[in-house]
């Protein structure tokens, strides 16, 4: 099959782009940018189709869109629960996870946190979500609007978020403190949905790793500002 028509068979690459991941994405839906943006444009340059981007407030809303037939490819961490439906790329970029508590909390380090009475405030669906209610076995995972929010308002032990946007909440929060070391890593690559060919996903994987050879998401990260994350090491090549 025609990796064109396989990839974008409406004639449009559809990009679900995520707006709730900051390091990834900022602007707004009429006006987006970030590294996802610019992957997602040249992705449909080298296939030499229009980019369609479909923005969303979350990472579920993002995978959803995918799984609905709304979009072509995706930008999001890679995860089991994703994979059964989505096929990724080997990563492009690399966040972290990070906990905060009040400074006042007994607890010194992030081993500390998987403990009875605890209660962890994530963001409902994204992938530290999935990652914590997979691998926490005594602390309560709570899910709200943001990790950091639903901490605050419901007066949780943790927050757990993407390290950037955990230290703005304690930059702008005295009387809180971050634990140390980040409690995962966080693996963004591309996606796009299992039932496409496998000379399709060769050329997303292969694109991909020229991209980063390139120093593309190099330059996309610094363009929008983002220290934060990191380039992923080189993956494997078809």
């Amino acid at each position: 099959m025609d990796i064109v028509s396989d990839l974008a068979p409406t004639g449009t690459l559809r990009a679900s782009i995520n707006l709730g991941n900051p390091v990834l994405a900022q602007g707004t839906a009429e006006q987006p940018r970030g590294v996802t943006v610019d992957l997602a444009r040249e992705l449909g340059a080298r296939l030499g189709v229009p980019v369609e981007l479909t923005c969303c407030g979350a990472a579920r809303e993002s995978f959803e869109a995918m799984v609905q037939g709304r979009a072509d490819v995706c930008f999001l961490a890679v995860d089991p629960a994703r994979e059964a439906s989505v096929a990724f790329t080997a990563p492009y970029a690399v966040i972290e996870g990070a906990y905060v508590v009040a400074e006042a909390s007994p607890l010194g380090s992030a081993a500390e946190v998987d403990r009875e009475g605890v209660r962890v405030g994530v963001k409902d669906g994204s992938a530290y979500d999935l990652f914590l209610s997979r691998t926490l076995r005594h602390a309560e995972v709570v899910r709200g609007a943001e990790g950091t929010t639903v901490f605050a308002d419901r007066h949780l032990e943790v927050g757990a978020g993407i390290r950037q946007p955990v230290l703005d909440f304690v930059a702008a929060h005295p009387g809180h403190r971050v634990l140390e070391p980040a409690f995962m890593e966080i693996a963004q690559a591309v996606g796009t949905p299992r039932d496409r060919s496998a000379e399709t996903l060769a050329f997303l994987r292969d694109v991909v790793e020229d991209l980063k050879a390139e120093g593309f998401v190099t330059d996309a990260l610094a363009r929008s500002g983002r220290n934060d994350a990191r380039v992923a090491p080189p993956g494997p090549r078809t």
